[in-house]
């Protein structure tokens, strides 16, 4: 019990101070020092120029050992294995024809909030090591997101479907480059890896205050009256991490290995799910509202999702 309520208020703790960025955001827009249209306009700094940093700087901070390579290598498999189980769950639920928004819910549904929330809170829980083993949930969330969350929110739109473009984007460029590094455990010049890691600080605070434009936007008292998100919550918050610890379970990983994949699984609807929408004209609204309901939620089930890892 004492477990659960520690990990309780740590998760808790993550969530609100992420909120009070988001609440500076939304008041930003509301006064007109930093709107929704200079957000959109940093979408574009955040796809090609804060994420692959965040990618590469993960890589670069790792020292590489045959036991590190080894573990990172299973959270990597099992990160890909979350998403693939989202894409699974998910599909049958939004395929009702007319409906513009099943992209939204789809991808609010397979993608988790890694970067902005998981890697935060798997430092607070496990530390140095948390963090590794939480970075491969961004691999997997980039290199899927750009592919196949570029190719979800581009569907039934007259869009022709370019696989190259789909391959050579931002995140999965960002892996070729820093996987290598950290396999020959490169150390760059203090020249060129600072400015990565400056700018990767740019990662959870920008990405906050763009979110907090969105909901400024949106009628707040309505965001409980969307009925599809209370299946996209089903899917993100229970489904996939109970499934995925099945599988951590049955592979017999290691608490600290356990926990942090469990911490990636069971994070809630990704930003990026706001910030697609925007980038590809869906209604950043509806985004919205799921990414602030889900991240709402799990206040209290990210904590009963570690308790029952570290069992």
């Amino acid at each position: 019990m004492e477990l659960f309520l520690q990990n309780m208020q740590t998760a808790a703790q993550q969530v609100f101070i992420l909120y009070i960025m988001v609440a500076t955001g939304f008041i930003c827009d509301r006064i007109g020092v930093f709107t929704e249209k200079t957000a959109r306009a940093c979408n574009d700094l955040m796809f090609y120029i804060v994420t692959p940093c965040v990618i590469v700087g993960s890589f670069l901070n790792t020292e590489f050992t045959p036991e590190t390579g080894k573990s990172f290598a299973i959270a990597v498999a099992c990160s890909f294995t979350a998403h693939f189980v989202g894409i699974l769950l998910a599909t049958p639920f939004f395929n009702k024809k007319g409906d513009e928004n099943n992209p939204i819910y789809k991808f609010a549904a397979i993608y988790g909030n890694v970067g902005y929330m998981a890697l935060p809170l798997a430092n607070a829980v496990l530390g140095a090591q948390g963090v590794f083993y939480c970075s491969s949930g961004v691999i997997a969330l980039n290199s899927i997101g750009f592919t196949h969350g570029v190719w979800l929110m581009n569907k039934g739109k007259d869009v022709k479907f370019d696989l190259k473009k789909l391959i050579l984007n931002p995140g999965v460029i960002s892996v070729l480059i820093g996987l290598p590094l950290f396999l020959l455990s490169v150390e760059l010049p203090d020249l060129i890896n600072m400015p990565i890691n400056y700018i990767s600080n740019l990662n959870t605070p920008l990405a906050m205050l763009i979110f907090g434009t969105y909901i400024s936007k949106t009628e707040l008292k309505t965001i409980f009256k969307l009925p599809q998100q209370y299946i996209v919550l089903a899917i993100r918050l229970f489904a996939v991490p109970l499934i995925m610890l099945g599988v951590c379970k049955l592979l017999s990983l290691d608490s600290a290995l356990t926990t942090a994949c469990m911490i990636s699984a069971a994070a809630p609807s990704a930003n990026n799910t706001v910030m697609f929408s925007a980038k590809y004209n869906k209604d950043t609204g509806v985004a919205s509202k799921i990414v602030a309901f889900n991240s709402f939620v799990s206040i209290i089930t990210l904590p009963v999702m570690i308790a029952l890892s570290q069992l």
